[in-house]
């Protein structure tokens, strides 16, 4: 194998910024941000606005999510003038 082509695959903490809801696994996105997990080590976080623990598919709930008023912005640029 060639050196220094693979990314970085370490531990990552993703957050549901809708839910509230935190979980470690592994990947090799880059962030900035950082957040001490349960174990009292520091790993970098990324924010997601969608997981299992709030997706409808998963959760059996309908839930409206409408993040920077997409919806709006769609309705008023596609609206029937």
């Amino acid at each position: 194998m060639k050196a220094d082509i693979h990314p970085n695959y370490r531990d990552v903490v993703f957050y549901d910024t809708s839910s509230e809801f935190k979980f470690l696994t592994k990947s090799t996105i880059e962030t900035s941000e950082t957040i001490t997990w349960e174990d009292g080590n520091e790993y970098p976080l990324f924010k997601v606005e969608v997981s299992s623990q709030s997706h409808p598919f998963y959760t059996g709930k309908k839930m409206m999510l409408d993040t920077a008023g997409r919806v709006e912005k769609f309705n008023r640029r596609y609206a029937k003038k």
